[in-house]
């Protein structure tokens, strides 16, 4: 009996969920026809307000030609009846000067006729008859205001409804990513002067291969583009690769998407360890800032905030979505923090090879600062330039302003303006390290080396603060100077 109404519950459960279902699809049903009577009606409402605009085009063009053809009628009328009226004068001018010529020849015995007929002869060099064009001075010809629609009534007679445009395809071959910035390009797989429009779409991944349905990242949208190609600019590749597509648009409808296609955006993105960073310097997430009340209390602090779980550290950071593989293990402990007069950050991300860019804007005001990289193996109480694990450069502005290059306890003074945001470039192989005004990519100085161990991004500050900007893409000015081989090179030992 149990095992009956058991099944007799799971079959009410079931019709119960099916009835729902039925019930939702009825109110579908009945909201899709209450939609259909609406989009019937505006459709209609706009298909009869596009042929009021043609007919009153038409209407419009008719009234000009008219126009037109009135004009030159009262002109050719004016012109002709202009002409009538000087012949007829002309005409009866002749008349009397003939009837008096045939008067004083009849009476050619009278002592008055030579006089007469020289005033006939002057008559009628001065007639009008004889200064008379007796060509028309215009046409009677209106044949060239008439008009023939016969193409346009073939063009009216195969108007239809829009189209829904097909879907775009996106050229691979034609589009690039440089300098941070993607330039899309697409065609339509057959012509469609309808277009309108395109409507491209884009999102970051760290995925390669075709977009997946479900992503964290949401689609950017732009809209109203008039080409078949679009440029992104001042992109932040944070991720490894961008989805994209673009779908095309008529006044009416719009198609649908392009099969969508996934960019490589290669770049350096590293994070700030703040887990070994100097006590004095407060670090939030690419920003630092020297606190001169950092300390004792800062690292209980961090300590209690490690206790509560390891994702508030940079180095656990989902920055890129998946870990990379070349990032150092979380946390050295306090004890290896930078200590003494070393207030120093490292970048969580080795450099092992192949060229990275990064910039750092900072604060004009810091009495110290310095840029560059560093072995991992970087004392806690070295500081930056003065070993022969560091390169970099820094900027004094504390009793007397320098601007130098430093490494191994060496130093080069430069002769160059001080920028407030420098450009670090490293090729890891070929053993050069350049900086660079990030704002005109002026080189200020290159250091020649050969790398010996992998490398971290490094920076110092005392009483001042800066600012990182990761995800860049090495620009292409960089790469032209380093092929001219225009940059300043020197040697370790060119130092002083």
């Amino acid at each position: 009996m149990e095992n009956q109404k058991e099944a007799l519950r799971k079959i009410i459960k079931t019709l119960a969920v099916k009835n729902e279902e039925i019930q939702s699809f009825i109110y579908s049903l009945k909201q899709m026809l209450l939609n259909v009577e609406a989009n019937s009606a505006k459709v209609q409402e706009d298909l009869e307000a596009e042929f009021q605009s043609l007919f009153s085009l038409l209407e419009e063009l008719k009234e000009g030609m008219l126009m037109k053809i009135k004009q030159d009628r009262a002109s050719r009328t004016y012109e002709l009846q202009n002409q009538l009226a000087a012949c007829t004068r002309a005409l009866e001018s002749s008349e009397e000067l003939l009837e008096t010529a045939n008067q004083t020849l009849q009476a050619m015995d009278s002592e008055d006729f030579p006089q007469a007929a020289k005033q006939i002869k002057d008559g009628v060099t001065m007639a009008p008859a004889f200064r008379l064009s007796l060509k028309a001075k215009v046409s009677d010809n209106m044949s060239h205001l008439m008009v023939d629609f016969a193409q346009e009534r073939q063009m009216l007679q195969a108007l239809k409804f829009l189209p829904v445009p097909s879907a775009p395809v996106i050229d691979l071959a034609e589009s690039l990513v440089a300098d941070n910035c993607v330039t899309l390009v697409w065609r339509m797989p057959d012509e469609d002067s309808k277009i309108d429009h395109y409507v491209l779409e884009y999102r970051r991944t760290n995925f390669e291969g075709p977009p997946r349905l479900k992503e964290d990242q949401p689609w950017m949208v732009i809209e109203g583009i008039r080409q078949t190609e679009y440029t992104l600019t001042g992109l932040k590749f944070d991720m490894k690769y961008m989805n994209f597509r673009v779908k095309a648009c008529n006044k009416a409808v719009a198609g649908e998407f392009s099969e969508p296609v996934t960019l490589e955006t290669p770049a350096f993105m590293f994070r700030l360890d703040a887990s070994t960073s100097h006590q004095n310097l407060r670090v939030d997430d690419l920003s630092v800032e020297w606190d001169a009340m950092g300390g004792k209390v800062q690292d209980i602090k961090a300590r209690e905030k490690d206790g509560k779980g390891r994702t508030a550290s940079p180095i656990n950071s989902p920055a890129r979505g998946t870990p990379s593989p070349k990032r150092m293990p979380s946390g050295r402990g306090g004890r290896d923090r930078f200590t003494a007069e070393s207030y120093t950050v490292l970048g969580d991300t080795l450099i092992d090879g192949g060229e990275h860019y990064w910039e750092v804007r900072y604060e004009p005001d810091s009495k110290a600062f310095g840029v560059g990289v560093a072995y991992r193996s970087l004392g806690r109480f070295e500081q930056l330039g003065k070993t022969a694990a560091s390169w970099c450069l820094h900027v004094n502005n504390w009793l007397q302003v320098s601007f130098t290059a430093k490494h191994a306890n060496k130093v080069k003074v430069l002769d160059a303006p001080v920028p407030d945001c420098l450009g670090v470039h490293c090729d890891f192989h070929q053993g050069l390290l350049s900086f660079y005004n990030a704002r005109t990519k002026q080189v200020l100085h290159t250091f020649k080396t050969r790398f010996t161990q992998p490398l971290l991004p490094a920076f110092t500050v005392w009483c001042g603060s800066f600012q990182v900007t990761t995800g860049l893409q090495v620009p292409s000015a960089v790469r032209c100077l380093q092929k001219r081989g225009s940059a300043t090179s020197s040697s370790n030992t060119s130092l002083t």
